[in-house]
C-alpha cells in the first residue's frame, strides 16, 4: 500500500521560494527513526470492493496540520451568533436556501471549508438541499444542539486530518509544513501511521511503501 503524506509548502515573503520538507523527513528517518516500510503483504484492491474493509477515519495529529482545518457552521440565530467569533464560515436557514438553488456556488462553498457542523433541527434540510454535494465529498455536517459550546467543537475540528482508502489502497494525508520543523513532521507522520496500521489486519505488514511529498514538490520515499 503507498501512503503519500503531503506536507504543505512555507513560501517565503523575501524570496518567494518554496521551501520542501521531505529531505528534513528523510534525514530524519536516517538518523534512526522507524518508520514501517517494505511490507511483505500487500493490501489488495480486492479486500477495498467491500465497503467494510475500507478505511474512513479522522485523527487529530499531535502538532497540528501546519494549516488549521477550515469549519463551517449550519445554524439559527442563537447559534449562528456564538459562532460567528470561532466559524470560517456561518450558513443560516436562509443561505442554505440559496444554496440549494445553486448548486454550482454550492459546490464552491463546499470545497472551501474542511469540516461542517449543524445545529440538529437544520439537518434534515440540509441532507435535501446539499447532500448531493456534501455526501460524496465526505463532509456531511456533525450534529450538535443549540445549546452545544460551539467554541470548543470548532477548536477541536482544527488539528483533523481525514484517513480514507475510498477504493484505492492509498493515503493522502497533510502532516504540517516545514516552518513547523523535522522533529514534529516525524512525530506527526508516525501518529498517522500507527493509527492507519491498527485498522490493517496485519498492521505494518500490510504496508507496501511511504512517501513524503510537499504540495508542489516531487515524492519522496522514506
Amino acid at each position: 500500500m503507498c501512503f503519500c503524506f503531503c506536507c504543505r509548502a512555507h513560501v517565503s515573503r523575501r524570496t518567494r521560494k518554496t521551501y520542501t520538507c521531505r529531505t528534513h523527513v528523510a534525514r530524519r528517518t536516517r538518523r534512526g527513526t522507524q518508520i514501517p516500510q517494505t511490507p511483505q503483504i500487500p493490501w489488495g484492491p480486492k479486500n477495498l470492493q467491500n465497503p467494510q474493509k475500507r478505511i474512513n477515519d479522522e485523527l487529530a495529529l499531535p502538532h497540528g496540520r501546519g494549516r488549521p482545518a477550515k469549519v463551517g457552521v449550519f445554524a439559527r440565530k442563537e447559534l449562528a451568533e456564538k459562532a460567528k467569533a470561532h466559524a470560517d464560515l456561518i450558513i443560516t436557514p436562509e443561505e442554505l436556501g440559496d444554496l440549494a438553488d445553486n448548486k454550482r456556488r454550492a459546490r464552491k462553498v463546499v470545497d472551501g471549508i474542511d469540516y461542517f457542523v449543524a445545529e440538529i433541527s437544520m439537518m434534515a434540510d440540509i441532507g435535501k438541499s446539499l447532500g448531493v454535494v456534501l455526501g460524496p465529498r465526505g463532509k456531511m455536517p456533525r450534529p450538535v444542539p443549540p445549546t452545544a459550546d460551539i467554541a470548543r467543537i470548532i477548536n477541536g475540528l482544527r488539528n483533523l486530518v481525514m484517513l480514507r482508502s475510498r477504493d484505492r489502497p492509498t493515503f493522502h494525508v497533510s502532516i504540517g509544513n516545514v516552518a513547523m520543523g523535522q522533529e514534529l513532521l516525524v512525530e506527526n507522520l508516525e501518529t498517522v501511521l500507527k493509527r492507519i496500521e491498527s485498522h490493517l489486519d496485519r498492521g505494518d505488514q500490510n504496508i507496501a511503501s511511504v512517501w513524503v511529498k510537499t504540495t508542489m514538490g516531487k515524492a519522496v520515499r522514506v
